[in-house]
């Protein structure tokens, strides 16, 4: 059997599966048919064989093709073709890609991009905060979270049968250039997720936005619906978890997911924002590693939850993405839930404290 050098392996001109075409077959891969009868003349031919040689695998290693023996992987083929032409049915920079992305624009890594909205780019505050609220309005990603808050939507409570429920991801609510963010667990099923409003239509909310409207920080005590008048003074409002849990329990599984919104949202926040008050240990957890993400540093070991705990992080210089920020103070409150309030463990004036320490070092009137 005649043989010829490929690179550093030898390979049977014949196209036949001896001993040593099975040994080569590992590192340059078995010949096409084309090549399998071509094989005889290009034997003649040596500058014409190596101008037919496959390219050789980069990195070196055992590069071993799986499926049938004669037929290169559809990727592998594509990569071939793009190394012998470059250029071929490339774009021009500053054309537009067929999805609506410019071709050659430099893609920022999570959560520090440069959102869109259709084909217009956001580049505003404003612009940005609500780009973000309306991709958040449109997430399926948990099936259980989807599933129980539409499920909720159409069953209804009673006291509620004639409304139609939101029945969404519930976004953050208060202005895009807020100083203080009050970050708490997940939307009640009969409250925001009724409602569209975080905190809006529950005992939970009513106990802390009548705090805040002692504070300062809200121009009413109350919250019933998106067209109350509710406005929020240099505050927002949102959560770890933007969907209705079944028993108010997300999984962690579901709260990771959700993670990402959290961390844009605080990271478009960052230029103003000087104080964030955690209400419960759940939401005290979930927001450490959003605000590592969003840009400062949180020590190891984590800070550990309590009511009244003031922690201040720096912001992390070393993130090259990262826009300008200031330290921030992280405050633990105990969450405002019935089972808290009713048993006098959160007291109105324990929550207006934690509320008025966060005001004041945000430069807030309170």
């Amino acid at each position: 059997m005649g043989t010829v050098r490929l690179g550093s392996a030898v390979v049977g001109v014949d196209g036949g599966r001896g001993p040593r075409r099975r040994r080569c077959a590992a590192r340059v891969g078995p010949l096409s048919r084309t090549r399998a009868r071509r094989a005889p003349r290009l034997a003649r031919d040596p500058a014409r064989l190596a101008r037919s040689a496959p390219p050789q695998p980069r990195g070196g290693g055992d590069h071993r093709l799986d499926g049938a023996p004669d037929v290169l992987p559809a990727a592998s083929r594509a990569r071939d073709d793009r190394r012998r032409d470059p250029g071929r049915n490339r774009p021009l920079r500053g054309d537009r890609h067929p999805r609506g992305r410019r071709v050659g624009a430099r893609r920022r890594r999570h959560p520090r991009r440069r959102r869109r909205v259709g084909d217009a780019a956001v580049t505003g505050p404003r612009d940005a905060l609500s780009a973000l609220d309306a991709e958040l309005i449109e997430c399926r990603a948990c099936p259980r979270l989807v599933a129980w808050r539409e499920e909720v939507g159409r069953v209804k409570r009673a006291a509620f049968r004639d409304e139609t429920y939101w029945a969404r991801p519930v976004p953050g609510f208060g202005p895009h250039d807020a100083r203080l963010a009050v970050v708490g667990l997940a939307p009640a099923a009969h409250g925001a997720n009724r409602t569209g409003r975080m905190f809006t239509g529950d005992r939970s909310g009513d106990v802390l936005y009548a705090s805040m409207y002692r504070v300062g920080l809200a121009n009413q005590p109350t919250a019933t619906s998106l067209d109350d008048g509710l406005a929020l003074l240099g505050t927002r409002v949102t959560s770890p978890v933007h969907c209705a849990p079944p028993d108010n329990k997300p999984t962690p599984a579901e709260r990771d997911t959700c993670r990402h919104w959290l961390a844009s949202e605080l990271d478009l926040l960052a230029p103003t924002l000087r104080a964030v008050v955690v209400l419960g240990g759940f939401g005290w957890q979930a927001l450490m590693p959003v605000l590592t993400a969003a840009g400062w540093i949180v020590p190891r070991p984590r800070p550990r939850f309590g009511h009244g705990v003031e922690v201040v992080l720096q912001p992390d210089e070393r993130e090259p993405d990262a826009g300008p920020r200031a330290p921030l103070h992280v405050f633990g409150c105990y969450h405002v839930s019935q089972q808290n309030t009713f048993t006098g463990r959160l007291t109105p004036d324990m929550l207006d404290d934690v509320l008025r320490r966060a005001a004041l070092v945000s430069d807030l009137p309170a």
